[in-house]
């Protein structure tokens, strides 16, 4: 007998890059770990990830390496391995694909599954994910249960590390309305602070509003959303086939740039990894489109639309000099990028 009600799982690798370096070098278990940049906090980057024990220090993923190392110098501090993160994430996804097909890549460390139609309970499926993925891997992750996508990225959240959390649309008023707004996917430092302002700390709190309300505060499409979320309602569909609306590729200077030699080979590079990316995933491109950051934080972007779709590494690189020719370089170049936009699949 199939388990009729709909019941989606959203599975969250715990402190996923970090969890992988201390895979391939079991000393640094029990250390604080920080992963980011080239490992070196005293150069530019920012923390991609950080374990728990980095996490007691108040080190967070965004924030810049060198605030980490004032906040625990003592932290063992390593590059971006993407390789070995890609391999592992493959992993723990083909574990996932054993137990049903329907499944969204939501990212390098989550993914959600529909599992409406799994014969299992819940918790024999939670362990059955749980088992496959520390054998398979050696790591852990976080698993939330529930109707919908939004309940479950919450309730995987709730048990950290290595937890399970089951949600029901009952428990909506007992577990969904006491936490803290921001809990609530969707809402980002902006509207937090605007609710806050309007005495609105918890997720109950914002169910309290009326939908007229939160119209008038945040637009009909926002207001909309904020009113059947707060309530735990979300029909969005799993998205098993992604097509990307772009392929980019940018770096950020140890040290800002005047040299126009070296902002000219960066572009040629990034370009160059930009259509091996296009490439390797099959699609072409109609506009390229370049970004320099200044030192002063100024940003500029340019973009050339083409006569027809392309992945032909020189007209993708003479549009990205077309647009580097419409920049004024008379200050110092912080960061530079390439994204290669308009795409299509290409003709096999």
């Amino acid at each position: 007998m199939f388990y009729m009600q709909r019941r989606i799982i959203h599975i969250d690798m715990d402190a996923f890059f970090a969890a992988v370096e201390e895979k391939k070098n079991p000393a640094l278990t029990g250390k604080p770990v920080v992963i980011g940049g080239g490992g070196n906090p005293n150069k530019r980057g920012v923390v991609s990830t950080a374990n728990y024990e980095a996490r007691k220090y108040g080190i967070h993923s965004a924030m810049p390496l060198r605030t980490a190392y004032k906040l625990c110098p003592h932290a063992t501090f390593l590059p971006v391995d993407f390789e070995s993160y890609r391999y592992a994430s493959q992993e723990f996804k083909s574990v996932l694909l054993t137990i049903t097909p329907i499944m969204e890549n939501a990212g390098i460390d989550e993914a959600f599954l529909d599992a409406s139609e799994v014969s299992e309970t819940s918790e024999i499926i939670a362990s059955k994910i749980k088992t496959g993925i520390k054998e398979r891997t050696g790591l852990t992750c976080s698993i939330g249960i529930a109707p919908n996508k939004l309940l479950a990225k919450i309730a995987s959240d709730l048990r950290k590390p290595d937890g399970l959390t089951i949600l029901n649309k009952t428990d909506t008023e007992s577990q969904l309305w006491p936490l803290p707004i921001r809990k609530l996917y969707g809402i980002g430092p902006k509207p937090e602070e605007h609710l806050k302002n309007i005495s609105i700390e918890t997720i109950g709190q914002l169910a309290s509003l009326p939908l007229e309300k939160l119209i008038e505060y945040f637009g009909n499409s926002y207001g909309q959303y904020l009113y059947d979320a707060s309530r735990g309602i979300d029909d969005s569909p799993l998205i098993t086939h992604w097509e990307p609306k772009s392929i980019s590729r940018e770096i950020t200077f140890q040290e800002d740039v005047r040299n126009w030699q070296v902002i000219a080979r960066t572009l040629a590079e990034l370009t160059k990894e930009v259509v091996a990316d296009m490439q390797d995933s099959g699609y072409q491109a109609k506009t390229v489109a370049i970004k320099i950051r200044f030192g002063d934080f100024q940003t500029l972007t340019r973009a050339k639309t083409m006569t027809g779709y392309t992945d032909s590494a020189e007209e993708i690189r003479k549009a990205a000099f077309a647009c580097l020719k419409r920049v004024e370089l008379k200050k110092r170049v912080r960061l530079i990028g390439v994204r290669a936009t308009n795409l299509e699949k290409a003709q096999q």
